[in-house]
């Protein structure tokens, strides 16, 4: 600690460059923390799902809808407990500015479904009492600045035509992978507005045992193989794997980003290293002929590069942190339970240290080795 003034003050012989180099690691490392997050999330989303949940979907694709009808049919093969189904509606709110999800699902077995969707018990039965009811999550409450008991309309693209709702409740998840920002409403008044045609968008079952899934998923894809609306069944999980991937391979796009920033912060970092170490080399000399070892010349070099990378750290990734966690940001619902977790902070800490390393290592060993006659004789 005795040196660290000196190295403080050498800091300080160029504060804009410093700081600049500092900023410059720190915008690094935010972005680096940003973009593996955005991959941690997908990866969660992705493995996010119930071992006892398979979903039921139209073999052609997901835009496909499978009959009403299947409902009993599902009931009726052996290990399956329960079933309900969901449709996608895809309307407009407003100016269209924001985008949020809104299923049509069959409330009560729904919500019996998916225990990890909140909602305080009055709530939840003036949702299964009312046709034209609907439940939101939290974050679209506060974004759009409605209330309980509200008619919100949302102007139907795939269903056309101006539909309004009554906000009877507000569901919490208890998993962060859960959208809070979905509007949920009832099947039946779908149904009803649409002229019954009996749809469903795609089949959610809870089965009796998780070690019977691949059997069971058989099972109901061979009872539909010949109808006029095959079905594709897998695990939730699968199904929830199946929209990461719809984004591409973004792990290595995410990650080939992330290390070509880090690499041109890093050529950054270690220009700035050199310049300020050609710059005393005659200081070096000086340090020498008063007794400084070469060891603790390169020391003092490699604390230097190691205050600019630490606090270049601190700001980058406790930033990333910070902001993502106060702001509650989930790419307006394409990315929820979106958090900067310990695992990147840990390899966040990692890169900083390699950076250094890279930085500060050829400054450091110049310095140690540098001939005492030969850095007086510098001149700049």
């Amino acid at each position: 600690m005795k040196y660290l003034p000196l190295v403080l003050a050498n800091l300080g012989r160029h504060k804009r460059r410093t700081i600049l180099t500092i900023a410059s690691v720190a915008l690094a490392l935010f972005l680096f923390a940003s973009l593996r997050t955005i991959v941690t999330t997908l990866g969660a989303a992705a493995q996010f799902g119930s071992a006892r949940r398979l979903v039921a979907t139209n073999a052609t694709g997901i835009v496909f809808v499978l009959p009403l009808s299947y409902a009993n049919k599902l009931r009726a093969v052996p290990g399956v407990e329960a079933v309900s189904w969901a449709n996608w509606f895809g309307g407009r709110y407003g100016d269209n500015k924001r985008f949020f999800a809104q299923f049509a699902v069959d409330p009560e077995s729904y919500l019996e479904m998916y225990p990890e969707i909140v909602l305080p018990d009055d709530q939840k039965q003036a949702f299964l009492h009312e046709r034209s009811a609907a439940i939101v999550g939290r974050r679209l409450l506060q974004v759009f600045g409605c209330r309980l008991g509200q008619d919100v309309t949302i102007q139907g693209t795939i269903f056309p035509g101006d539909w309004t709702f009554t906000i009877r409740g507000v569901y919490t998840p208890s998993d962060p992978v859960i959208n809070d920002d979905m509007l949920i409403f009832r099947h039946d008044y779908l149904e009803e507005r649409i002229g019954r045609p009996g749809i469903a968008g795609w089949y959610i079952l809870r089965i009796n045992d998780p070690n019977n899934a691949a059997g069971i998923a058989k099972l109901i894809d061979d009872q539909f193989r010949n109808s006029s609306a095959a079905t594709k069944t897998g695990t939730e999980q699968a199904f929830n794997a199946s929209f990461a991937t719809m984004w591409g391979n973004v792990r290595l796009l995410m990650g080939t980003i992330g290390i070509a920033v880090v690499f041109a912060i890093l050529l950054v970092t270690a220009n700035a290293m050199m310049m300020s170490a050609r710059e005393r080399t005659g200081e070096v000399a000086v340090l020498k002929t008063i007794g400084f070892s070469d060891r603790t010349l390169f020391a003092l070099t490699m604390l230097e590069a190691g205050a600019i990378a630490l606090t270049g750290a601190v700001l980058g990734l406790g930033g990333a942190k910070l902001l993502y966690r106060a702001t509650n940001f989930n790419a307006a619902g394409f990315l929820p339970g979106f958090d900067v977790t310990v695992g990147t902070l840990v390899l966040g800490g990692g890169v900083a240290l390699l950076l250094m390393l890279a930085s500060g290592l050829v400054p450091a060993v110049r310095a140690a080795r540098l001939p005492v006659i030969q850095a007086l004789r510098h001149v700049e």
